[in-house]
């Protein structure tokens, strides 16, 4: 029996389990600290992850996994593809930091300066974040680079940006400094980077017209200076991540594999490719067949595979099985997969590596910080501390069966396995009762929208371009602290509503002040769009620090679905009751969508999605009534994660979003023609189901469209869009003001495809990561554009009426 098997892990969560990083990020931003301390947090958090791996016993570690935004983003730095419009200014770059090239930097003790340019880069850690937010401590505000979902996951990249006839240079050393950081503390690593045509397939041309693919022949000098220069860290493995090959894939890009790994040859390097998040399907051939040393495949989106790969796979290769879960918290079932492992060690011998199934980025950190959950439920979860240990257990198992730290773990787990299958808190009569209940005509409404908008605006009374927000505002450190004292118990309940009542009080206040037409309570009672709504409904479980990277700084703690989800009580009538109370205008209910519930949780793996995002929605349903019921005249219902949950193959996709579309209108459909709904979608591809998104039957729909230069538009002017829509005007994610015109012209462009009539204004989301004086300002700007617009519409009118006069 082989004793040689390896383990490894794709990547950790960079965040640090208190998200020191992001308390970092923020404060430097603000001006609190300055570089030197952020770089001494980043250097902290990224030893402590590497000495929590080497002390569960894995045997290589990844190194640059750790970002100080998006590990795309820093591979664009690293490739020096950098906009022109975030790079230093001319003030700023007669100073430049020890990574602003490589000849710069004698005080390294690894050969690389061969390989640098002779004139030193423009980029530097604040240039970064330009690219991120549009805005750093030093250099030129300007706009963000777009922003997208990582493949169908909840965290976003920043989305790299190619131009015709552009090169590409190693001229960022982050990923090459850190892993020479990892080796001289003694840690066995594996450098971990985004390969190149995956790198490439995730960008987007700008400007002149052309195909990005054209760039590779230019980008691959890059990739061999970036891989010379990790072996001369003393790296031995480096980790390849080709996530695009389990897409489907145009003809050409999945010819390119063969000819691009084999120029990527080093004799130093073995190179390790990872696919990740499904079956590699039409490209197993490619993939099997390439010229690296092993393959990583994803044994827990698609197990299927494993035996095809192994039986495909050349007699020299290694195949890592990702049998732990990257991206759920679901203990492992260690007897399942040591089934699945020991199959393939009979045919691989010592050529079986064992790691989880992608990055643990998408994981929390530490379940053993949890405290007030549940034991027997706790029993069911792993974060990421825990998952590592998982994949060097199933080691342990396989080349010492009878260790007994092992067999207790075994034991351990297959209790866990038993206790949450018989487990009394799953399942619930009532909500499957109710399931079988269910007719189509639920998800109608009562008549077209063609009917409905008549109705609607009869009883609203809007102007034309009216103006809206997303939902959130500002959350201050005063509300933070006043929902701590009430979790605390420093606070009672009564002081708890009438704090949260004066800050929605204010919020309206200031949006009556701001003349916005429909207003939005602000959302101060709420931590996350998620996790309140789950923090009210059966079937849901909460930690204290189950953070994970959404984006930047963003974070976001996911509520867990163990269990048949249902709504015992109204979830914010009350709120929403008492801010339309203060203002004669409509005051949107604020609800979030069945789909983003389900895909921003941590989803039970015990039954179809499908069942329970329509448990989820007649939830929601249930709400939706009680609001309208309550005088609420519009209701918006958030599905920003529509477009996250779509399948990444297209065979998958149309059953996908029949459910999904379904469970939307199940809880949209129970209100009168008169009452709006609206929903709101942002960061993310949408073009391709834009029919999907219209057979929600929303009455009014937000959507991103700044951010990414309009693009979205696009989708609207091939597609007759039947019903409202708001094209995001500004980017929330940025602490620019935005300017007027650019607001204006955006919407005439919009308007060049949709009626004007049918045109709302508002932000691309919510607000609440921004500032007050920052919102009002750019509100305030919001605002003027809308009554541009009016104005030029109304002496457009004006003018036609004169001609038809004369």
């Amino acid at each position: 029996m082989s004793q040689n098997i390896t383990t490894h892990n794709l990547g950790f969560p960079r965040i640090g389990g208190d998200r020191e990083l992001k308390k970092a990020q923020e404060a430097y931003w603000r001006g609190e600290i300055d570089q030197a301390q952020l770089e001494q947090t980043g250097r902290e958090l990224r030893k402590a992850h590497w000495q929590l791996q080497a002390d569960a016993g894995l045997d290589l570690i990844p190194t640059g996994d750790f970002a100080w935004y998006d590990q795309v983003l820093t591979l664009s730095a690293t490739l020096g593809n950098i906009p022109a419009r975030h790079r230093k200014t001319a003030a700023a770059a007669k100073g430049h930091s020890h990574h602003d090239d490589l000849a710069c930097c004698p005080q390294r003790d690894y050969p690389v300066r061969e390989f640098a340019t002779t004139a030193c880069t423009d980029i530097d850690l604040d240039t970064l974040f330009r690219v991120a937010r549009g805005r750093a401590p030093t250099g030129n505000a300007t706009t963000a680079s777009d922003m997208t979902k990582w493949f169908d996951t909840n965290y976003h990249y920043l989305v790299p940006e190619f131009h015709l006839g552009q090169t590409f240079q190693l001229s960022w050393t982050q990923i090459i400094d850190e892993t020479a950081e990892a080796i001289a503390l003694g840690y066995k690593v594996k450098p971990v980077i985004l390969g190149p045509l995956s790198y490439l397939y995730l960008g987007k041309e700008k400007g002149t017209e052309f195909d990005r693919f054209d760039l590779l022949e230019k980008l691959l000098p890059a990739y061999q200076q970036l891989l010379t220069a990790l072996a001369a860290t003393g790296a031995s493995w480096v980790q390849i991540d080709e996530p695009i090959l389990v897409l489907d894939l145009p003809a050409k890009w999945q010819r390119a594999f063969e000819s691009v790994y084999n120029r990527l040859q080093h004799p130093k390097l073995k190179l390790l490719l990872a696919t990740y998040f499904g079956a590699l399907g039409d490209n197993l051939s490619t993939a099997v067949n390439l010229p690296v040393a092993g393959l990583h495949i994803d044994a827990v989106r698609a197990p299927e595979q494993l035996i095809s790969v192994i039986d495909r796979l050349p007699a020299h290769k290694i195949v890592s099985v990702g049998v732990v879960d990257g991206r759920n918290i679901w203990r492992n079932d260690l007897e399942k997969s040591l089934a699945v492992l020991k199959q393939a060690q009979e045919r691989l011998g010592d050529r079986l590596w064992i790691a989880p199934s992608c990055s643990l980025l998408h994981s929390p950190v530490n379940l053993e910080r949890e405290e007030k959950l549940p034991q027997d439920i706790k029993s069911w979860f792993a974060f990421a501390k825990q998952k590592v240990q998982e994949v060097v257990t199933l080691k342990t198992l396989l080349t010492r069966p009878f260790d007994a730290i092992a067999q207790e773990a075994l034991a351990a787990s297959n209790a866990a396995a038993q206790a949450r299958l018989s487990s009394s808190k799953i399942h619930n009569p009532e909500v499957q009762t109710r399931l079988k209940a269910i007719k189509p005509e639920q998800a109608q409404r009562q008549s077209v929208f063609a009917e409905r908008i008549v109705k609607q605006q009869a009883l609203l009374q809007l102007p034309a371009f009216p103006t809206t927000t997303i939902g959130s505002f500002p959350q201050t450190d005063y509300i933070r602290q006043t929902r701590s004292e009430f979790k605390q118990g420093k606070i009672n309940a009564v002081e708890y509503d009438n704090r949260i009542r004066q800050e929605i009080a204010d919020c309206i206040a200031k949006q009556e002040q701001l003349d916005i037409d429909v207003l939005v309570h602000g959302e101060a009672e709420r931590n996350d769009m998620v996790e309140y709504f789950g923090e009210q409904l059966n079937g849901y479980a909460f930690t204290q620090f189950g953070w994970v990277q959404s984006y930047g700084s963003r974070c976001v703690k996911p509520p867990i679905i163990f269990g048949d989800v249902s709504r015992p009580t109204p979830m914010t009538v009350s709120w929403a009751r008492y801010a339309q109370s203060l203002s004669k205008k409509p005051v949107k209910g604020m609800l979030t969508g069945p789909i983003t519930m389900l895909f921003w949780s941590f989803v039970r793996d015990d039954q179809p999605r499908a069942t329970t995002a329509l448990q989820i929605a007649l939830a929601l349903r249930d709400e939706v009534v009680d609001l309208e019921t309550a005088g609420i005249q519009v209701i918006q219902i958030d599905e920003p994660a529509i477009r996250e949950g779509l399948p990444l193959r297209e065979k998958d996709r149309k059953d996908y979003l029949a459910w999904a579309v379904n469970a939307f209108r199940i809880a949209a459909s129970g209100v009168q023609d008169e009452t709006q709904i609206h929903t709101h979608m942002c960061y993310s591809e949408f073009n391709d189901i834009i029919q999907a998104i219209a057979d929600l039957d929303a009455d009014v729909i937000t959507i991103e469209t700044s951010r990414s230069d309009g693009e979205l538009l696009q989708a609207f002017e091939q597609f007759h869009y039947p019903n409202d829509i708001g094209p995001g005007v500004y980017d929330i994610h940025s602490p620019n003001i935005p300017e007027v015109n650019t607001m204006v012209n955006l919407l005439k462009r919009a308007a060049r495809e949709i009626p004007a009539e049918r045109l709302w204004v508002n932000p691309d989301c919510g607000l609440k990561t921004r500032r007050w004086p920052e919102t009002e300002a750019a509100l305030a700007r919001m605002v003027a554009a809308a009554k541009v617009l009016r104005s030029e519409a109304n002496r457009s009118n004006v003018l036609d009426l004169e001609q038809e006069l004369a």
